[in-house]
């Protein structure tokens, strides 16, 4: 009864012989920690309508604090209503946003967060909430760079910044990928020079004590007032160095039988990086000879300290199922089956990866009506599906996925999705009813403008021409985007003009770029001219796993290390994998080159 009257009080103006004051509506309510929400309640059966409702939104912030989210969150509600300005309404849709969050009910606590529509105008201590809140939702939602970019925020916002502040959000920045950092950065989130800069210092170098400590240094002295000064000491203490110990590795691969030439780019890969290296003595297994069931007893006559592979999934299964092989290991694949365990690390070369990149990349271009083209294979199909999930997750709408058929339909296919057969259909209809010659176009949809192919590189150089023909000269070009599947290092070598335009996600080591090993690269197109993609990727892969042998601990331990290889950037994540990081390039009339993409204006 004592709820129903404040508000019914609230909704019903009380005759006063003073004229109203204005209600401050840039001071937020403030919230008294020894006053309980029942107290304000009280407060406010007695109080003046504007008073009143000031303390209704009291009681329903205390009612969070309390936990009791049920009475929050009805009471916000009930609230929204009878408020008068957009400073309460801004508080109470905050509060309802905290509830919901709390009860796990995450995707209504975001739209209910998106109804503040110019958080930046709040005062101080509810941008500082609105921003922890967020950053939570986000966190959730598992889209950890609108979770790091709220966090930055809301750090910022807080008065009462503590050294645990600062670890945490060290620890938080660490877990985004390359690619994410750079996202991040053209955000532009307070003091983010300075945190990116400290990120690049203990990304390259981290892995060096010596060095790192110069850098740190250097950092200090560009950076004096930054708040990440208080990490300096923790980080020029930790001594962090190779391992020099003798390294007997063991090789796993299938050299012989159906995948012989995949076992051997792999070990090519290897061997380019051994060099001769005097602390490491490898040791290549035949995943197709050897019992697993033997293995433990095989590794302790050799010596063996670390393991690198399997490379192929069965293999990768059978070798976690046995228990008594607990070496530091770095698998080559995935499992389907067996669990990881602490001392496995595992080398991704997961396509549905740079999908998500893609669209976490292209989503921050401001393109808002995206279409996928995909093969219908199961990896195409997988990577266009990961595609339009995180598309939807980011920005709430689902891109339209069309399946294409190759061959003679494919034209007809497109023409169709691209509403060119529509308009042609109307075109016609309208020559049949009049006689006089009218000079006509057909032209495509003007509801989209992005797209994003998922194909082989052969489907690819046939599709793109088709959609360049079939966009109408009175609408803007369609930019055009494709995964890597798209992309052939040996196709480039040929007439490419078609493709121009065309922008994708990449390996180092097919691309051309700064973080590509160039005179290495020229050497093995010289010796093996003719190598597919997919063993060149293979080579990659098996060059970049030898040099993470001297980094496997390192990873565990410090979470700021990365490994800059010719498969990308590589991090380690939360599930003992190693993620990574692409690059974007883009065919430019007859060559490819590497481009940045990073959020325009």
């Amino acid at each position: 009864m004592l709820l129903a009257s404040v508000l019914f009080s609230c909704s019903t103006p009380k005759v006063s012989q003073k004229k109203a004051k204005q209600p401050d509506s840039t001071i937020a309510v403030d919230i008294d920690a020894a006053i309980s929400a029942d107290e304000y309640l009280n407060q406010a059966a007695n109080a003046e309508p504007h008073q009143a409702i000031n303390l209704i939104i009291s009681a329903s912030q205390k009612f969070i604090d309390e936990n009791n989210l049920a009475k929050a969150l009805w009471l916000s509600e009930q609230t929204l209503p009878l408020a008068e300005d957009q400073l309460q309404r801004d508080q109470l849709v905050l509060i309802k946003a905290q509830g919901l969050l709390q009860i796990g009910n995450i995707e209504l606590a975001l739209k209910t967060l998106q109804q503040i529509k110019a958080a930046d105008l709040l005062s101080p201590p509810l941008q500082f909430q609105y921003y922890q809140t967020l950053a939570e939702v986000q966190h959730q939602r598992g889209l950890n760079l609108a979770a790091v970019d709220a966090r930055l925020r809301a750090f910022e916002l807080n008065p009462n910044t503590t050294k645990i502040d600062v670890d945490t959000l060290w620890l938080t920045l660490n877990q985004l990928s390359q690619w994410e950092i750079e996202q991040l950065v053209s955000n532009k989130p307070p003091q983010i020079q300075g945190w990116q800069q400290l990120l690049n210092f203990a990304h390259r170098f981290g892995y060096d004590s010596s060095s790192f400590q110069r850098y740190l240094s250097q950092w200090q002295r560009e950076f004096s007032q930054h708040p990440a000064n208080l990490l300096i000491p923790q980080l020029m203490n930790e001594e962090v160095t190779f391992v020099q110990n003798q390294q007997n590795i063991a090789i796993i691969l299938p050299l012989s039988g159906r995948q012989k030439a995949a076992g051997e780019s792999s070990q090519q890969g290897i061997l380019s990086a051994y060099n001769n290296a005097e602390n490491k003595k490898l040791h290549f297994i035949d995943s197709n000879k050897v019992d697993m069931t033997t293995l433990s007893q095989t590794f302790t006559e050799l010596g063996i300290n670390y393991v690198i592979g399997p490379l192929l999934k069965e293999n990768v299964d059978q070798y976690l199922a046995q228990t008594a092989l607990t070496l530091p290991t770095l698998l080559l694949n995935s499992p389907t089956r067996e669990t990881l365990k602490e001392q496995h690390i595992v080398l991704s070369m997961n396509p549905a990866d740079e999908a998500i990149q893609a669209a976490t990349t292209l989503s921050q271009r401001n393109f808002r009506h995206p279409i996928i083209f995909s093969q219908k294979d199961n990896v195409s199909k997988r990577i266009a599906e990961t595609f339009a999930s995180q598309w939807h997750k980011i920005t709430g709408k689902t891109p339209e996925t069309v399946y294409i058929n190759g061959g003679a339909t494919m034209q007809n296919e497109l023409k169709d999705s691209l509403g060119v057969s529509a308009s042609q259909a109307r075109i016609n209809n309208i020559d049949k009813r009049i006689r006089q010659k009218i000079k006509t176009e057909a032209r495509n949809r003007r509801d989209l403008d992005m797209i994003y192919v998922v194909g082989s590189p052969n489907e690819t150089r046939l599709l793109k021409p088709y959609i360049d023909v079939n966009i109408s000269p009175f609408s803007n070009q369609i930019p055009i985007f494709a995964s890597s599947r798209s992309h052939s290092d040996n196709a480039d070598k040929s007439d490419s003009r078609d493709l121009t335009g065309l922008e994708f996600t990449e390996m180092p080591w097919i691309l051309p770029s700064k973080q590509q090993n160039q005179p290495l690269k020229q050497l093995i197109e010289t010796i093996w001219p003719n190598r597919s993609d997919s063993l060149q990727r293979i080579f990659a892969m098996g060059y970049d796993s030898l040099s993470l042998i001297d980094k496997f601990h390192m990873f565990k331990l410090y979470p700021y290390i990365r490994h800059y290889g010719q498969t990308g950037i590589l991090k380690l994540n939360n599930n003992t994998v190693l993620t990574r990081s692409l690059l974007w390039g883009r065919y430019q009339k007859d060559k490819v080159q590497e481009v940045a993409m990073a959020q325009t204006e």
